[in-house]
């Protein structure tokens, strides 16, 4: 049995990514891993490791930059139509 990570994203969070694996063609769940691929080569770099513990205790405060944000007009104007 292999090990499982679930990764529980608000609405929000992920639309951006399913809009990005449907544009390259690949899942949400690529686009995940493609992420912990990158943060892993990278994870003994103080700055990385920074941000990952700055993440774990923002994501409480909020949405992240990259979270499409519902009371933003914005979002709606960086929107492909579909």
């Amino acid at each position: 049995m292999q090990p499982t990570i679930k990764l529980h994203l608000d609405p929000e969070e992920f639309a951006p990514v399913a809009r990005l694996a449907k544009n390259l063609a690949v899942t949400p769940e690529a686009i995940v891993y493609a992420g912990l691929n990158r943060i892993m080569e990278c994870g003994r770099e103080a700055a990385a490791r920074r941000e990952i513990v700055d993440l774990a205790f923002g994501r409480r405060e909020g949405l992240p930059a990259w979270a499409d944000n519902a009371r933003g007009v914005h979002i709606y104007e960086s929107k492909q139509d579909e």
